[in-house]
């Protein structure tokens, strides 16, 4: 086989309670859709044939040093605590340390059933694979932490759901796979020698300058704050943020029913399966911290002290929302052309917001916008933008380099939800080109000149819900 990896498995050294080995399912008739060579390089991963690039990433032949296996990990989905969870359609190949010394996983998801399926195919179908790599390419693009997208590949075999539909596996690059959910299930279950061999591991990988599993917590919830306010900045909507999809290392993972808004409202939901909002766009603050606090609740088990233990992690977590408010003013004040936002900028920032939601502007294009003479544009209410902008023009005249500043903070260009939806209707034709085109106009996404992908949708385009990849 001309794939070639260097892996360098360490998850696959822990115990075996940790994880199952499994290797992925074949299927039937393997074809390369798409290939990210640049990260590929990236990874130290050399490919001559493409025919051996669509065996390798498909799983039906292992490269050379893999050591397949299925985490196990339990988590809270939509605030109700599941016991054992697990890659129920993902299988880990092993594990690379790329040209900058930085770990990573390789993992092929809808690589086929293991003992944490639940009932399911393990299977996944083209269009949530398709999803995933333009929206976690377009974040990396974006400069917001997220796992990558390595390859698609068709499996020439139909998956079923409400009907036949193309199978498809994604190669999904991760610096891990630790979620909150793989501390729950040791913690839940007693089991506290594999939780303190997880934490260590966690902080040996992570975050090596904490200490212990208090000094992990503060690190992760650090992470964890920057990331919710990375997402807010560009109007991304996670969709599913349960504990089994939040990541220690502070990606973004599992892009599932997620969006990015076109008209603002700050309660807006995409997810088909948030029926009560609970991962709305405003509510993501608070759900970061709601995570944060099970995995405090997990590694506390760790202490012999448990009161002081408790103490010290109610500290960290009632911390985090302040770090959340500090991150937000930060990118926001950006988004508007102050560099060094201060707390009384808030009511700047939120009366825009307000703004914005009232007159049902384009969260993107809008803040795009300002600074321009066609900003007003933007809003039905002119005269309330007007003395909005009036105020802005006055807050802004002691700042140097505004257009800068904002021109680096506001995206030209985002993955609208009825680009995706295009795009994937086109692949399941058989025609990648819209896929391509999405491809080359997200790559820059601060300098884009595709000003038909900048444009909303029109009403008949509108995208109203999003919907998981199982």
């Amino acid at each position: 086989m001309t794939f070639i990896a260097p892996f360098d498995n360490s998850y696959a050294a822990l115990p075996d309670g940790f994880f199952t080995r499994i290797n992925p399912t074949p299927v039937a008739a393997p074809q390369v859709l798409a290939f990210n060579a640049r990260l590929a390089k990236t990874l130290g991963i050399r490919h001559a044939d493409p025919d051996d690039i669509a065996l390798a990433l498909s799983g039906n032949a292992l490269p050379d040093g893999a050591a397949p296996l299925a985490q196990l990990y339990a988590g809270h989905q939509f605030g109700n605590y599941n016991p054992q969870l697990g890659d129920g359609r993902a299988i880990l190949l092993g594990e690379v340390v790329d040209t900058g010394g930085i770990r990573r996983d390789i993992q092929l998801k809808g690589s086929g059933r293991t003992p944490y399926s639940r009932g399911g195919d393990g299977r996944a179908w083209l269009g949530p694979v398709l999803r995933e790599y333009v929206v976690s390419e377009a974040m990396h693009a974006l400069g917001i932490p997220t796992t990558r997208a390595l390859a698609a590949v068709r499996s020439g075999e139909d998956v079923y759901r409400e009907t036949a539909l193309p199978g498809a596996v994604l190669t999904r690059v991760a610096t891990s796979h630790l979620r909150v959910g793989t501390f729950q299930v040791f913690a839940h279950r007693g089991e506290l020698e594999n939780l303190q061999t997880l934490t260590d591991y966690a902080i040996a990988r992570h975050y090596p300058q904490a200490e212990g599993a208090m000094g992990l917590l503060r690190a992760v919830c650090a992470r964890q704050a920057d990331l919710i306010a990375a997402w807010m900045s560009v109007g991304f909507i996670h969709g599913v943020m349960n504990t089994d999809n939040c990541a220690i290392s502070g990606e973004t993972i599992d892009y599932g029913p997620c969006a990015f808004m076109d008209a603002f409202h700050a309660n807006r939901v995409f997810s088909s399966i948030d029926r009560q909002g609970r991962y709305a766009f405003s509510n993501q603050p608070q759900i970061a911290v709601w995570n944060m606090a099970q995995l405090a609740t997990a590694l506390i088990q760790l202490s012999g002290d448990k009161d002081a233990a408790i103490e010290q992690a109610t500290q960290i977590v009632h911390a985090m929302p302040a770090l959340i408010e500090a991150a937000w003013l930060k990118r926001f004040g950006a988004k508007i052309g102050i560099v060094d936002a201060q707390p009384e900028d808030t009511a700047l920032i939120e009366d825009l917001l307000g703004l914005m939601q009232k007159d049902g502007a384009d969260f993107t294009n809008a803040f795009r916008s300002l600074g321009r003479d066609h900003a007003v544009d933007e809003f039905l209410d002119s005269e309330a933008f007007e003395a909005w902008h009036a105020r802005w023009q006055a807050r802004i005249g002691t700042e140097t380099d505004v257009d800068r500043t904002m021109n680096a903070a506001n995206p030209a260009i985002i993955p609208r939800n009825h680009r995706i939806e295009q795009m994937i209707e086109a692949a399941v034709a058989g025609d990648m080109a819209p896929f391509e085109r999405l491809m080359k106009a997200l790559a820059t996404p601060y300098d884009s000149t595709d000003q038909d992908l900048h444009r909303p949708p029109s009403e008949r385009e509108i995208v109203p819900a999003t919907f998981c990849g199982t």
